[in-house]
């Protein structure tokens, strides 16, 4: 009972963060004529309110596709749907049809942050909750230390409250999954990541790592028995889920087509604005998109994500474990966050949600990474208007993190779990520096080149030859970052002899 109510006190501080948060201004307020994110919420509720569903996807004279079109799978429709029902009984001017576009009120702000706050409530938080209170062999304290880090990650917090959208759906969908196979209920995990996937697409950052694992439990269980039969009840499980997702849109070929044209729109190009990606970061020396067509960027595009995360997903398929699964989750959303076609800037929460699962585990490595996936965010958080609640959310997350883990003092090469890859290289050059001190001296130059660049952002005004200089800079150096940590989790994975133990053995 004592643990249930520290959770319930970490719970009520998580919520009141974020309804902070969403006290300021949201993103495009006040400036048509696209309004922005906040707007795009707004206006699918009111196409999916007073649309048959056949004209959702579609472009049409009361659906202009050019202004907010829906882009995501079914299951964001629907719900925009069902927050659309509850608007128009508290007032039907905020989903009129074309009259409403870019309404602006103070209590239809208080609704739509309620929105967000809801589905924080009913489907992320306790899916937090509940997977940190059930941790394996892992003390109270890490269990409590753990749920309070991950309620209070910046990233997730600012998206969701002050850019506006609702990530915390499909990522709590998404660790609902988690939590459910780290217990052998694998159908139950399987539905529950075709769920994420249903409301955003971008879930497929993490399907191999699902795919794999649940693949290498079948071939532990023998693919002439109990594996074959485990195989045969999770392919009609994601069959059978995205059947009923999609169902409405079943009724013609063109529908699905079109509905798969909104999720890719591959004519969009390879990057939009400044994302932490190797393919903007390269495109300062190379202007990559003049060089190639856009069929050879997608298929490049492709072939790397694909050979970056091939040894993890390897690993995976044959020795399938809890502690695996979570860091290739990181490892290979990771790679598509770097490589893959038509990256956002807020796609690094897909990264961040697995390093939050593992925070325990490497607590140094984790805050440090999370630290960074925030700032890789400042130029949309600084065009929202969002400087004061990202530092503050900022200085709050360290905060909690080094006095609840003690992280600077967790940098031994166990504590980093560079053991096994320390000893290898060893083998090799005897007079080789040990990771800690390395670790330890990168983290000192990251945080203060971290610093210099959100001050400077913040406080200057860019020269004119140069006027995305800041943007340019946070981008790369924030892609630096990541291509360090895509190496780091790969050495975890494919070195640490640990992650052949048995599934069961968790964090």
């Amino acid at each position: 009972m004592e643990k249930w109510s520290l959770m319930t006190i970490i719970v009520l501080l998580g919520l009141t963060v974020r309804w902070l948060v969403s006290f300021g201004s949201y993103s495009g307020a006040g400036k048509p004529p696209m309004y922005g994110d906040y707007e795009a919420q707004r206006h699918w509720q009111e196409i999916t309110y007073n649309l048959p569903i056949k004209q959702w996807y579609f472009n049409t004279s009361d659906n202009n596709l050019q202004y907010w079109g829906l882009d995501y799978p079914p299951l964001t429709a629907y719900h925009s749907l069902l927050c659309a029902y509850v608007a128009k009984l508290i007032n039907p001017n905020w989903i009129a049809l074309h009259a409403s576009r870019g309404y602006e009120s103070q209590p239809h702000k208080l609704f739509m942050r309620a929105t967000v706050l809801v589905a924080d409530l009913l489907v992320y938080i306790p899916a937090v909750i509940v997977y940190c209170y059930y941790l394996k062999e892992t003390s109270t304290k890490k269990k409590i230390s753990s749920a309070i880090c991950i309620l209070l990650y910046p990233g997730l917090i600012l998206i969701d409250y002050g850019h506006f959208q609702y990530n915390s759906v499909s990522l709590g969908f998404a660790l609902w999954g988690v939590l459910l196979l780290s217990y052998d209920w694998d159908l139950l995990g399987s539905l529950a990541f075709c769920l994420a996937i249903n409301y955003k697409q971008m879930e497929l950052y993490h399907s191999l790592p699902f795919f794999c694992f649940l693949l290498g439990k079948c071939f532990q269980k023998g693919f002439t028995g109990k594996g074959l039969v485990l195989l045969i009840k999770l392919a009609f499980t994601v069959v059978a889920s995205f059947a009923v997702c999609w169902l409405p849109f079943c009724t013609e070929v063109e529908q699905i087509l079109q509905v798969l044209r909104r999720l890719f729109p591959i004519d969009r190009g390879l990057f939009e604005d400044k994302v932490a990606n190797i393919w903007c970061t390269l495109s300062i020396l190379v202007k990559i998109k003049d060089v190639l067509s856009p069929q050879i960027q997608l298929k490049l595009s492709f072939a790397i994500t694909f050979l970056s995360l091939l040894p993890t997903c390897i690993k995976l398929t044959l020795q399938p474990s809890l502690r695996g699964f979570k860091f290739a989750l990181a490892s290979c959303a990771l790679s598509f966050f770097l490589f893959s076609f038509q990256v956002h800037e807020k796609s690094i929460l897909l990264v961040s949600l697995p390093v939050c699962l593992i925070i325990n585990e490497v607590p140094f490595m984790s805050t440090w990474f999370l630290l960074v996936s925030t700032f890789s965010l400042l130029p949309l958080l600084l065009k929202d208007g969002l400087l004061l609640a990202y530092i503050v959310t900022t200085l709050g997350f360290i905060t909690v993190c080094v006095t609840s883990f003690s992280m600077f003092e967790k940098t031994s090469e166990d504590d980093l779990q560079l053991k096994s890859l320390s000893l290898s290289i060893r083998g090799y050059m005897p007079s080789f520096k040990a990771f800690p001190e390395i670790i330890k001296s990168l983290f000192l130059v990251s945080v203060t080149l971290m610093g210099i660049l959100t001050l400077m952002s913040a406080t200057l005004n860019p020269p004119q030859r140069l006027p995305d200089i800041f943007p340019v800079s946070v981008s790369v150096v924030s892609c630096l970052h990541f291509l360090f940590f895509l190496m780091y989790f790969n050495a975890v994975i494919l070195w640490d002899s640990r992650n052949g133990r048995s599934q069961k053995k968790t964090s």
